[in-house]
């Protein structure tokens, strides 16, 4: 869909461009190939390096070149996530975008806004030949989402840079000038396959219908998590009856709340209403626990055929109470920013792959002694089950410039357009910035965006009004850089 009447045109008129170009992480050839025959058809000086990275430079306006030179910045994949009744190939398929009142919504997938709309505000700066500014360079990173790779291997002197203005937040109004790091942690169950009995009622269990959102920025919502959820009234019904597990499977993305999870089970014949009436009661409890947060939860119980095989005994008992002790959500806030996360866990998926169950968790930490330990306290509980474990090296966080001058201007400049000063923050989410300074240590960073809810979910959604006091406010900051 073509957003033509939404203000301001051209980042709409961009972001609907963005939104036909398939970006899923990993696999972002297409979104490459799309900037670089962008920057060729306004003549504008690109570059690439090993990993994909982009990098798109545009000289100042007349007067403009004594500004320090700013470095826009966001990433070009997208989390593919899409409700199991939508029919939708992530390598091929156009995101379908709809307005649902002040809201920007897609059918039934996520909708990209995440970074989709900070690549259409780069391309619209770029592409205008009525808006002041000092030198530009656009970098545009390579999957963000799945492991910040682009950062990781961004390498020194790629860019010139001196101001870096992060275009990857979700609270319009906001400014962030801090984030976590993060790591992921990942337990491994060897199983045996064993022969299942016949004379047994097969079911099977299914979590859905849940809120989800991003790992990091909707941890602190006391949203469910489907695995837990799963986890323990598969851990009710083996402390009560002869339970054989024959297939597990619960979320998907490390950096997503998982929202649905499924399994399939067997109870002797005697018990089949007794696991019905179990359902009964404990839905009823789950539902009163997230009557806020969950209005959507559903459970469904339903019979199977008899499978012939199930996994072996001693890893199911091992398996369902480590999940059952491991931690997921907030474990502490921070002592310098009031209601801002410091550390956090998410059990993020459960998958059967070549006679393993695989568990992947995502640790998060303002503190980097603090997400070491939260790993460390996740190995634990898997370790005790039996479980081969092992932590990513994971991404260093980004620690506040409370004093930072282009902060300065950012806030004078917002005071000025909006009358209210805004919000200086820090996000317990993962930001690329924290790598970025690692290689450019002389950087002076801020990160913005229009706000989005749900991300990482099909529900991911934008809100209209706030993306054009973005760019407004963008713009004003552009033209107020500090000079060289």
């Amino acid at each position: 869909m073509e957003n033509i009447n939404l203000n301001p045109a051209s980042v709409f008129h961009y972001f609907a461009e963005v939104c036909k170009v398939p970006r899923p992480s990993k696999k972002e050839e297409k979104i490459i190939a799309y900037l670089l025959a962008f920057a060729k058809q306004h003549q504008l000086e690109v570059k690439t390096d090993k990993a994909g990275n982009v990098l798109i430079k545009k000289p100042a306006t007349p007067g403009k070149e004594n500004l320090k030179t700013v470095i826009l910045q966001s990433h070009i994949d997208m989390v593919c996530e899409k409700n199991s009744d939508v029919e939708h190939d992530f390598m091929n398929d156009p995101i379908e975008t709809y307005i649902d009142g002040d809201w920007l919504k897609a059918k039934g997938t996520t909708l990209g806004a995440d970074n989709g709309i900070g690549i259409a505000t780069q391309l619209a700066v770029l592409a205008s030949d009525d808006i002041e500014h000092g030198p530009i360079e656009c970098l545009f990173t390579v999957d963000e989402e799945t492991g910040l790779t682009g950062a990781f291997a961004l390498e020194e002197g790629f860019m010139d840079g001196d101001i870096l203005i992060n275009l990857d937040s979700e609270d319009e109004g906001e400014l962030f000038i801090g984030c976590a790091g993060g790591a992921n942690t990942t337990a491994e169950f060897a199983y045996q396959l064993i022969d299942a009995p016949q004379n047994y009622f097969y079911f099977s269990v299914t979590i859905k219908g849940l809120t989800g959102g991003h790992s990091g920025d909707d941890i602190n919502k006391n949203r469910a998590n489907a695995n837990k959820l799963l986890n323990r009234f598969l851990s009710q019904l083996a402390s009560k009856y002869d339970l054989y597990l024959c297939q597990i499977d619960g979320g998907n993305l490390h950096n997503a709340i998982p929202r649905e999870a499924h399994a399939i089970c067997a109870v002797p014949m005697k018990h089949k209403e007794d696991v019905r009436i179990d359902m009964n009661i404990y839905t009823a409890e789950i539902e009163n626990e997230f009557s806020v947060t969950e209005p959507n939860l559903r459970t469904e119980l339903s019979s199977e055929s008899p499978c012939s095989q199930a996994i072996d005994r001693e890893t199911v008992k091992n398996l369902l109470k480590s999940v059952y002790a491991v931690h997921n959500g907030v474990y502490a806030w921070s002592q310098d920013i009031e209601g801002l996360v410091e550390t956090s866990s998410n059990l993020a998926s459960i998958k059967m792959v070549d006679n393993k169950i695989k568990i992947v968790t995502s640790q998060r930490s303002s503190i980097l002694s603090s997400r070491q330990d939260m790993s460390e306290m996740i190995r634990s509980a898997f370790e005790l089950g039996g479980a081969v474990v092992t932590t990513g090296d994971g991404y260093p966080g980004w620690k506040p410039n409370p004093s930072s001058p282009i902060l300065k201007v950012s806030i004078e400049s917002y005071q000025r357009l909006f009358g209210v000063e805004p919000k200086v923050k820090a996000i317990h989410a993962g930001l690329e910035c924290g790598l970025f300074l690692e290689k450019y240590p002389h950087l002076d960073m801020f990160s913005t965006g229009p706000t989005l809810r749900g991300v990482h979910s099909p529900d991911e959604r934008m809100l209209i009004p706030t993306v054009d006091k973005f760019w407004k406010h963008l713009l004003d900051v552009l033209v107020n850089v500090p000079t060289k």
